[in-house]
């Protein structure tokens, strides 16, 4: 082809909108997805997406625009393999004992376990009794930048149960007479973000019995992990709140253990636990990214 002929072409394709018209574009809408843990309950090893692509109008899987999610179920004695290019993955041991494998080492896993990977091209989860696992990476923001990693940001992190129980506990010591009783997951090469990766965040936040945790809002968008609730535990989520501070015809979304929903961004959200026994939530952000374009916007009511 021809300069000339290639100077045409890219002239054809510049556009101009008017500003008014165009500045706050009309975008695809991020619902309040459920995801229950009937879907992992059962059933021969297997990846299980929460893929709203069709939703966000992608052409690749994605469950918000910068997160892929889904379960990872591995009946005993058998190997899942995942590859998706990513910068930051999060596995979150629902059940079950196994071992991911990958060019770094091997990391050894049981129930309440939670480790992070870093771009890593090919990783082998072995399963040593039928286990499920919640999975969390950033591949839909590499592919809507149309890049791969060029290198590995962090080491692998575990979080093992006892330790994550253990600094609970000691917020716990504090008194639960505050809007939040969790601890942050954080990593150390990230110091100014405090965040899970570079990407991704996590709070592992308990609900204790009888208590409702004032609504609160933030842009980014929540994958939102129930690891363990009562009968009676759920968030309400609504875009207002009122002049008291209640959340405006909200829209509720039940606790159910090895359960997961999304709450969209910038919507209000307040947690109620209405049973006889203590919850706990594990929410999944973009915050890592957010958080360092210092958009976050975090708001509480008091």
């Amino acid at each position: 082809m021809s300069s000339t002929a290639s100077a045409q072409i890219w002239e054809a394709q510049a556009e101009f909108q008017e500003y008014m018209s165009a500045v706050n574009p009309s975008m695809p809408k991020i619902g309040i997805d459920g995801y229950p843990n009937t879907l992992h309950a059962t059933g021969v090893t297997r990846l299980i997406p929460f893929d709203l692509s069709a939703n966000l109008q992608t052409s690749y899987a994605a469950t918000t625009p910068n997160l892929y999610a889904g379960y990872l179920r591995i009946c005993a004695g058998e190997t899942f393999q995942t590859d998706f290019i990513a910068a930051s993955q999060m596995f979150f041991v629902i059940s079950g004992a196994g071992q991911s494998s990958m060019d770094l080492g091997t990391i050894s896993w049981k129930a309440g376990d939670l480790f992070t990977l870093p771009a890593m091209p090919l990783v082998r989860h072995t399963a040593m009794v039928d286990s499920v696992l919640f999975w969390v990476n950033d591949a839909p923001l590499l592919r809507y930048l149309g890049v791969a990693p060029t290198e590995q940001r962090f080491q692998p992190v575990l979080y093992t149960q006892e330790r994550i129980t253990a600094e609970l506990n000691k917020v716990r010591a504090m008194g639960e007479n505050r809007n939040r009783v969790g601890v942050l997951l954080s990593n150390p090469h990230f110091p100014t973000t405090m965040t899970l990766t570079h990407t991704l965040w996590s709070l592992y936040n308990i609900l204790p019995k009888g208590v409702t945790q004032k609504p609160h809002r933030h842009n980014s968008i929540a994958i939102d992990h129930c690891v363990s609730a009562g009968s009676d535990t759920y968030t309400l989520i609504g875009q207002e709140v009122d002049d008291a501070g209640n959340i405006i015809n909200p829209i509720k979304a039940m606790w159910t253990a090895g359960s997961t929903f999304i709450t969209p961004p910038g919507w209000w959200h307040s947690h109620h636990n209405d049973s006889d026994q203590d919850a706990i939530v594990l929410p999944i952000q973009d915050a890592g990214l957010v958080m360092n374009m210092q958009v976050l916007d975090f708001q509480l009511v008091r």
